[in-house]
């Protein structure tokens, strides 16, 4: 699809998780007369809803939405498939005279939907320490044997010994969806619209709170039977969908590695540690624009932010 979007300006919403974008965004797309466009990695997977904070049916009936449940957990979908995916599909709302709210924390979705993604700026050091223990645990040859068949080109070029440089492709292959050999040095290429950048934030104390109040609605919510049922249709914490906070210590509970209290707990503490790691993303983002939510009452923020945004 070619998009024709100069001048149109996207409402982006960004912020670490459980600071309250699910809520506001509702409230801000209704307002615009507007529908959502996810940006989380991991609310584009079936039956993973309570660990991902899935807007519920209400809310979805309540508007639409984008980029949910979109692929079975042992799908892989990258960054770059979304990032192009999600163009074309604000394109198709600009043309239906739709207004697009982008929401979420996911930077890399964010990055590829923006800035495009470009071999250099693409690095996850999880995803990379992936590929390391890949060669520890089945070997440089196997590994070297995957990277031909994901990108030959580069296959070709490097010698299997050079675990770096091919841990390195297959890093930027699994973050992207593309082989690096298809990236040009300095070759992204940027959105066409005028993305509006807004952050959102919270005292620090209050946002550790919220996610501590979070994780309890969760578990009592049913987080364990639905990390069961992942497991009963075979999905284990090998894949990539499920290396995620709220999946990955439930299945150490399963295996005997944490009580129920230690598993609580660690979602807790890790997902403390997401959202520092998504704050320290944003905040490198100098096109955002920051709002302290304690500031504010929720009819309040919604001005404040469609009046900052200038829509």
């Amino acid at each position: 699809m070619t998009n024709d979007l100069n001048g149109f300006k996207v409402l982006i919403i960004v912020g670490p998780t459980a600071v309250g974008k699910t809520a506001l965004s509702l409230s801000i797309a209704e307002v615009l007369g507007g529908e959502i466009v996810s940006a989380d990695s991991r609310q584009v997977y079936k039956y993973m809803d309570i660990g991902t904070a899935k807007p519920s049916r209400e809310e979805m009936f309540r508007i639409k939405h984008h980029f949910i449940d979109i692929r079975q957990p042992d799908q892989y979908y990258s960054a770059g498939e979304y990032g192009r995916e999600a163009r074309d599909r604000i394109a198709a709302m600009h043309k239906k005279g739709v207004v697009p709210v982008v929401v979420g924390g996911s930077g890399f979705y964010i990055q590829a939907l923006v800035d495009g993604l470009f071999a250099p700026k693409i690095s996850d050091p999880d995803v990379k320490q992936k590929w390391r223990n890949k060669v520890r645990e089945i070997g440089q040859d196997a590994v070297f044997n995957y990277l031909k068949q994901v990108d030959p080109a580069s296959a070709e070029r490097l010698h299997p010994n050079d675990t770096q440089r091919v841990v390195r492709a297959l890093e930027v292959y699994e973050l992207a969806g593309q082989p690096i050999s298809d990236f040009k040095k300095g070759g992204e290429t940027p959105a066409d619209f005028i993305p509006v950048f807004i952050g959102l934030n919270r005292d620090r104390e209050v946002l550790y709170k919220r996610i501590e109040n979070r994780v309890d609605v969760m578990l009592k919510s049913g987080l364990v039977d639905e990390v069961k049922g992942l497991r009963d249709r075979g999905w284990g914490p090998e894949l990539n969908s499920l290396k995620t906070v709220g999946y990955q210590e439930v299945y150490d509970y399963f295996n005997g590695c944490l009580t129920l209290d230690e598993m609580a707990e660690k979602i807790k503490i890790n997902s403390r540690r997401y959202a520092k790691r998504q704050l320290t993303w944003f905040r490198r983002d100098r096109r955002v624009h920051w709002i302290e939510l304690d500031q504010f009452g929720p009819d309040q923020a919604v001005k404040k932010i469609t009046e900052t945004a200038g829509l």
